[in-house]
């Protein structure tokens, strides 16, 4: 069974939000399909967005640690396709454990797109826009957690 796309929610903001997108580019039609939707999101909510480009999904928190106090929040995109050996629990492992422990040990708003799958097929169904649209359901996590972050300092 299929699972349903995300909910388009709206979040407007007084200044328009920082964000990089950190996209690994080890497979690069999915990380286009993935930043297309993650960009739709993020340009109705009138954010600034940097796209900055690693190699693979290991190298994103790294990238992400390099840049974190220039943006309000980032959107980690990219793919890890299980294969043959056990490379793919080292990477979809150690990528998603970099990006908890950003998160946790900084505070930072971090939303992980990167798809852990079987195969291309799985893949392409959910980074496409008009399907599952991954990359815009990380991004729409990312405007509610910015959301979240300002009515939490009012309190």
């Amino acid at each position: 069974m299929a699972e349903k796309a995300f909910e388009h929610i709206d979040i407007a903001f007084d200044t328009p939000p920082k964000i990089a997108v950190i996209e690994a580019r080890f497979y690069e039609e999915i990380s286009d399909n993935l930043y297309k939707g993650a960009q739709d999101v993020l340009k109705r909510a009138n954010a600034d967005i940097t796209r900055i480009q690693v190699p693979g999904a290991l190298e994103i928190p790294g990238a992400i640690r390099m840049v974190m106090n220039r943006f309000d929040a980032f959107l980690a995109l990219g793919c890890v396709l299980r294969g043959a050996t056990t490379h793919y629990e080292i990477v979809s492992g150690e990528s998603a454990r970099g990006l908890m422990d950003l998160t946790l040990r900084h505070t930072l708003i971090i939303g992980n797109g990167i798809l852990t799958v079987e195969n291309l097929d799985q893949a392409q169904e959910r980074a496409k826009p008009d399907k599952m649209n991954k990359g815009g359901g990380a991004a729409q996590a990312v405007l509610k957690m910015l959301d979240l972050r300002k009515n939490m300092e009012k309190l």
